[in-house]
Order: C-alpha cells, then structure tokens, then sequence
C-alpha cells in the first residue's frame, strides 16, 4: 500500500474513532450536548480533531506551569474548552450547555478513545502478553540490576 493511502486510511479511522466517541458522550450527556443531525455529528468531530491536532499543542505550551502544577490533569480542562469551542463554532447545529458538560463531555471522549484506540491497535501504548522477546545476539550485557548508583 501506497504511503498516501496509509495516511488517508490512518485519517479516517481516527476520525471515526473521534465520531463514535462524540457520539458516546452526547447519548450520555443527552439534553446538555445535541446535535441536529449526524451530519452535525460528523463536521463537530472533525473540527475537534483539527482543533485538537493545531490549537491544542499550543494550548498546552501556553498552559506548561499549570500541567505540572497539577500533574497532567490540566489537559482535561484543555480538552472541554476545546469542545466547548465547538459548540461556540457549531451553534445552533451543535450545542454543549455549559462548561461543566463541556468538562464531563471530554472526559467521556478521552475515555472512549482510549478505549477504542487500544481496542484497534492505534494506541500510543502497547500491552505486550506472553514471554520476554528474546535479546539480539552480540556480546552479553550487564544488566541494569546489577548497578548500584550512589
């Protein structure tokens, strides 16, 4: 396969992934985030994942001190004001209440995604099972138990 077609199907996939987790979240925050149509559903996720893939680095560059001050956990409040721009963005089409539920909104995202993304092999993380991959040969090595740093 083409190394454009890798790329384009890499795209699509996450963006269904995105999709289906907007969806997930508005099924559950029914009534605080709505949608008029899956069209809606379709253009809101695409534009979270542009926002995400542009502004968002930069937003976390900005807001450094306070990811660090609080251990990560700063991103989550990056995340809902992310989406609940796009629900500024989208009105009437696309519409998150407030930003509480732009808040419970993006946790549910994050999770699903995570989720999904483990589930299709697209994760940032592997979960390795079964034995130990065998050491290339060469000669041995030291082993880093065996060092004792003072």
């Amino acid at each position: 396969m083409q190394p454009g077609h890798k790329k384009l199907l890499r795209f699509l996939g996450n963006w269904a992934i995105n999709t289906l987790s907007v969806a997930v979240a508005v099924a559950l925050l029914h009534g605080h985030i709505n949608y008029e149509h899956w069209n809606y559903l379709l253009i809101a996720s695409l534009l979270l994942g542009l926002l995400n893939a542009f502004v968002r680095p930069i937003l976390l560059l900005l807001a450094l001190p306070l990811l660090i001050f609080t251990l990560g956990l700063f991103t989550l409040v990056i995340n809902a004001l992310l989406l609940y721009f796009v629900g500024v963005l989208m009105a009437p089409h696309f519409q998150v209440d407030s930003f509480g539920f732009a808040f419970l909104g993006a946790l549910i995202i994050s999770i699903v995604s995570i989720l999904l993304n483990v589930m299709t092999g697209n994760a940032w993380v592997s979960v390795r099972r079964g034995p130990r991959p065998p050491r290339p040969p060469g000669p041995p090595r030291k082993d880093d138990s065996d060092v004792i740093d003072v």
